[in-house]
């Protein structure tokens, strides 16, 4: 983790803080130029939305007067010792002097607490009040008595709503609806302290901002103090009955002091929310670190028994984050050292990594694992390789990772040595690994880093694997430094860079995919609403007509009702033919032996006519046709579909089709809106995307042409909204270069 923020303040780069809505200039989406307005600035802003009704920008709220009130109210004060009320009551009233805020107790029970004239009530309060703080065991009485009083927050500590089951969630609800009708913000119930935390005021720098559904997960992040890493604000959500984690991300993505932002996520409340305010976030450059539990079925139950919410199917989720540029790491270790780094290092000058170390085996062992991470290290030059030879044994390997042999950072060579690697242009990260303390080249070593990172601008991390920590060199030397990030583990070290290469990448190429949303229904959307059929699964006819109708190309065929018919159809479409029953209860046609493939007369077609319907009138199937289709033999079998999720609502997916989607399960998840490039990455995501670029003499596949299904069924799942709960196309192929794609099979469910 970084060190102290005593001296030079340092920072990445990003623009100032939008902090109002402004015009942009019009894009253009699918052949639409509409305007589009930022919603950047703190309150409502013109709503935008998108041609399923769902909103395009996230909303900031107004929390200065949470964080920084002028007037608090304590509902259920007490100075009682040995009652939990009077803990707390303290806490507020030392919070409330440290940000000026003048605290008034109510309880009917007292006069007096701690001193202050005690109310009896809400409305015998002496001035309007910022926050009410509710000590009390049920808060739903209370909220109507803020909102006569025009109070503007509400924090709930008391527990036993959803987090609890059916009745406490039913509680829960009636407690939001309270809320919202009331006009105030609701912060809980079962919430806690944290927001009211003693912060210190002697750290300068960019700052961490945190955000947690479970209290205790985030005290790893808020000891960094301790370590010199400053902390601006931690908002505990808990249930989320009104304010959500959404809300604070998109509030601190505002905020000027704040560097990064890290979270602890349970359950999203509303998964559209949360990536609205990624969105901001990533719009204003501000990185994003969050640990989401619930990657397994055991996570997930725990998540949702303690906060009561959805924890939606985990690969949506991960791409979810993925796609607005949210950092999701695994642990809490993991979380603080990165978002440390991301809060406080400077943008990257070149993505090369160079590892320097006393030890060739620790420089080996940790360019190893740097490598598999995906970290680039690049070979130094000859020239620049002869420069450290000067200093540094001819026998001994400074290619990169770079091997000093030990001695030379003893004396002046030590300084030499690191500013030659950081003068390497394409070096923008030096890491050191030092996994243990042997003074006095320890010692040495870590001044040196220290001084050298001063002159630089580049990133210098350092890995003090000692497992005591109480060494001077790490204590004082290296926490000491506001230039040099200290690691306890390579893991961490290797994660943190990562994720500081990753970030700076996407933020610097990023373009909001809400500015290109369709807001206009299609003529394709008109011609699809005909086709939708409620509570019903589209036959595979039916279900082409669709994708026909969004320009997503699909074999020659005719639907026919008799033997003489199919011949006829035959002959139109041209042999070779497949043949395929179709019904709207037919979901796995192959299995029932409803699929014949390559019939070449017009004997062969009139015998699988007769077969099919035999096979379908004896399974009491009820079919609308049979299928007559143009065979197409050459291609990469690809599924493309659409499901709805309890979260985000629909999403795109896309992997290798026909058995093997099932066998392999090789497939990546896109949620909408988003754009040709990330359809793209999509594509990158597949363990099977090599098949695309043509193996074993096979030619390139129409990936162009692939993408292009991709967001035509993206732009199909937006239009169409809630009358489409499932879309399966598999397979799609797709053909070589330039010879497009084609949809031989489809699915389609109406809710």
């Amino acid at each position: 983790m970084l060190g102290s923020t005593h001296g030079t303040l340092t920072t990445h780069s990003r623009p100032a803080r939008v902090v109002a809505c402004g015009e942009q200039p019009p894009h253009t989406v699918h052949g639409m130029s509409e305007p589009h307005r930022d919603g950047g600035g703190q309150g409502a802003c013109p709503v935008d939305r998108d041609v399923s009704g769902r909103p395009l920008h996230a909303p900031v709220p107004d929390l200065d007067r949470f964080f920084r009130p002028e007037s608090v109210a304590v509902i259920g004060a007490s100075d009682r010792e040995g009652r939990p009320n009077t803990g707390i009551t303290r806490q507020l009233i030392a919070w409330a002097e440290r940000v000026g805020a003048r605290l008034h107790p109510v309880n009917p029970g007292r006069t007096e607490v701690f001193g202050r004239p005690c109310h009896a009530g809400v409305a015998d309060l002496p001035e309007p009040v910022d926050l009410a703080v509710l000590l009390v065991g049920d808060p739903l009485p209370v909220i109507e008595q803020l909102a006569e009083a025009k109070v503007k927050f509400a924090v709930a500590f008391a527990s036993g709503f959803a987090e609890t089951g059916e009745r406490g969630a039913a509680a829960q609800d009636r407690l939001a609806e309270a809320v919202a009708r009331s006009g105030l913000r609701l912060l809980g119930p079962n919430t806690n302290l944290n927001a009211f935390e003693k912060f210190r005021t002697d750290l300068d720098g960019p700052a961490i901002a945190l955000i947690t559904q479970s209290g205790h997960q985030g005290r790893p992040v808020f000891s960094l103090q301790e370590l010199g890493i400053r902390l601006s604000h931690w908002a505990p959500t808990g249930n989320e009955a009104d304010l959500e984690t959404a809300d604070f991300l998109s509030y601190f993505a505002t905020r000027p002091e704040v560097g990064a932002i890290a979270a602890y996520v349970e359950g999203l409340k509303d998964g559209r929310s949360f990536l609205l305010a990624a969105d901001r976030a990533a719009r204003n450059k501000v990185p994003v670190v969050a640990v989401k539990v619930g990657r397994t079925e055991t996570g997930a139950r725990t998540a949702a028994s303690h906060t009561g919410k959805l924890t939606g199917a985990d690969e949506v989720v991960d791409a979810a984050m993925r796609q607005f540029g949210v950092i999701r790491v695994d642990g809490l270790d993991e979380l603080q050292d990165t978002a440390a780094l991301l809060a406080r290092a400077r943008k990257p000058t070149a993505e090369g990594v160079a590892v320097y170390s006393i030890s060739g085996g620790t420089g080996a062992h940790f360019a190893d694992l740097a490598t598999a991470a995906g970290l680039r290290l690049p070979t130094l030059g000859a020239a620049k390789q002869a420069e450290l030879h000067q200093w540094i044994p001819d026998y001994l390997h400074v290619a990169n990772p770079v091997d000093n042999g030990g001695h030379p950072v003893g004396d002046w060579r030590g300084r030499k040595i690191l500013d030659a690697i950081l003068a390497d242009p394409s070096i923008g990260i030096l890491i050191c690994p030092i996994t243990g303390p042997f003074p006095p080249m320890s010692d040495k070593l870590a001044q040196d880093l220290v001084d050298a990172a001063e002159q630089t601008d580049k990133l210098v991390c350092v890995v003090w694997g000692s497992p005591v920590g109480t060494e001077d060199a790490y204590r004082r030397t290296l926490l000491g430094s506001t230039r040099v990030a200290t690691f306890r583990t390579f893991a961490n070290c290797i994660t943190a860079v990562r994720s500081y290469l990753d970030h700076h990448r996407f933020v610097d190429g990023y373009r909001s995919p809400f500015d290109d949303a369709p807001r206009v229904l299609s003529p394709s959307a008109r011609k699809a609403h005909a086709l939708m059929r409620p509570g019903q699964q589209l036959s595979e006819h039916a279900a082409k007509q669709l994708l026909r109708a969004y320009g997503i190309r699909v074999p020659r065929e005719q639907l026919v009702t008799s033997a003489a018919a199919a011949v006829r159809a035959a002959s139109l479409v041209g042999y070779p033919v497949v043949m395929k029953a179709s019904g709207p209860q037919l979901a796995h046609k192959t299995e029932l032996g409803l699929v014949k493939v390559h019939l070449t007369s017009a004997s062969q077609v009139r015998d699988a006519y007769r077969e099919l319907t035999d096979i379908a009138r004896y399974e009491d199937i009820p079919l609308d046709g049979v299928l007559v289709c143009q065979m197409i033999e050459r291609g990469v079998e690809m599924v493309v579909g659409v499901t709805r999720d309890s979260l985000f609502g629909p999403t795109v997916t896309v992997g290798l089709g026909g058995v093997l989607v099932e066998v392999l399960q090789d497939v990546a998840v896109g949620v909408p809106p988003f754009g040709e490039d990330q359809a793209r990455a999509m594509l990158d995501e597949l363990r099977g995307r090599a098949l695309l670029d043509g193996v074993r003499g096979a030619p390139p596949a129409d990936i162009d042409a692939l993408v292009e299904v991709v967001l035509r069924v993206q732009r199909m799942a937006l239009e169409l909204g809630d009358e489409l709960a499932e879309l399966d196309i598999n397979p799609l192929v797709v053909l070589p270069r330039g010879q497009g794609a084609v949809a031989l099979d489809a699915l389609a469910v109406c809710p």
